[in-house]
């Protein structure tokens, strides 16, 4: 029996891309307020997404909607000029969270357009926004057949216990659960010191219909060994060819402790990076310690400490029972053995 899903908001009204700039929904204060913060440059673009007003696959739209503005600013000039601007932008854009590739993804699809077409024509910045949009419509398609091969590992009344926050794959993942008639419990650890676990995530499964638990980010284990929680999935930055998966920190204590249970632990990914064969390859952020004394504005931590926010840590291969792609589900072990992506395809979404 299938059954229609309704799509959470922030799958679906994430990133808006209109004449006046690109509108971006607030994920630090989603969901006691829906406010969009509205971007008129391609800096304010960047900043934002540096400022974590978008997180998971959001920056991916909000760069693509920063490609489409700089191209609307660079509209008058000679090609060779456009195609300057056009780097400047990308570089700058990709400055802002490297270590996840979406955004390297969505600016170098604009890039090798323009290359291939000498960004040329006085429709220009018009031509740029198609190639945007239509990387969005694909990227949707593609984050769906991630859902649909994640959802094949799921047994109806599982405990479901993810992390952080993936608007795309574990949503979606959870949409094809719904339509298949299955039933889950998903445990969300709240993920400080943004919350998005306890805001974004369970509020979104919620308003899917699942039944949406939040617990503090010391409850995994303990959740594991009362039988509560019975397969870990999560979404991931990046994945090597080398099977290393790349998420928020706080993964691989979950998966520490999922393979002392014997609970599967799953990742989900658009496709692993054929350019970085391991974790050396992957330039690890650290964010802004000041932020791990604070949590939704308000300091949290003694005013005599000081912090430390490494924002992704790395789990090896031994402890994820396997990738699922948009092309399968596949042994984390085994990447380069078992699946030879495409050079040109550098999507690595949550």
């Amino acid at each position: 029996m299938t059954h229609d899903v309704a799509m959470p908001t922030l799958h679906s009204q994430s990133v808006l891309l209109r004449d006046d700039g690109v509108h971006i929904l607030d994920r630090r204060v989603f969901p006691f307020e829906k406010r969009f913060v509205a971007c008129r440059t391609l800096d304010a673009v960047a900043e934002a997404i540096e400022a974590m007003v978008t997180q998971s696959n959001g920056p991916y739209f909000a760069a693509g909607g920063g490609m489409v503005l700089a191209a609307r600013a660079a509209q008058g000039l000679a090609p060779a000029k456009r195609m300057g601007r056009l780097q400047a932008a990308a570089d700058r854009l990709a400055r802002t969270r490297p270590t996840n590739n979406n955004i390297a993804t969505a600016v170098g699809r604009v890039l090798r357009h323009c290359e291939e077409t000498q960004c040329d024509g006085s429709a220009f910045a018009a031509d740029i926004e198609a190639v945007v949009r239509d990387g969005w419509s694909r990227r949707r398609e593609a984050v769906r057949d991630v859902g649909r091969n994640a959802a094949s590992v799921i047994a109806d009344g599982a405990g479901l216990m993810t992390y952080c926050w993936s608007e795309g794959a574990i949503m979606e993942t959870l949409a094809c659960l719904l339509r298949d008639g299955k039933s889950v419990t998903l445990y969300c650890p709240e993920t400080r010191p943004y919350l998005q676990g306890a805001r974004l995530t369970a509020h979104s499964a919620a308003e899917m219909g699942v039944d949406a638990v939040v617990m503090t980010d010391g409850m995994g284990a303990h959740a594991m060994a009362e039988g509560r929680v019975t397969m870990l999935m999560t979404a991931a930055d990046r994945v090597t060819m080398s099977g290393h998966v790349i998420n928020k920190v706080g993964t691989l204590q979950s998966a520490i402790a999922a393979r002392h249970f014997r609970i599967p632990y799953f990742a989900t990914v658009l496709k692993p990076d054929i350019r970085a064969p391991t974790p050396d390859s992957v330039e690890m952020e650290e964010r802004d310690p000041n932020e791990a004394l604070h949590c939704l504005g308000q300091r949290t931590a003694s005013p005599l400490a000081r912090g430390w926010y490494p924002a992704f840590d790395v789990t090896p291969p031994e402890l994820v029972s396997g990738i699922a792609t948009k092309d399968g589900v596949f042994p984390a072990a085994a990447l380069a053995a078992t699946l030879r992506p495409d050079p040109q395809d550098r999507n690595s979404a949550q």
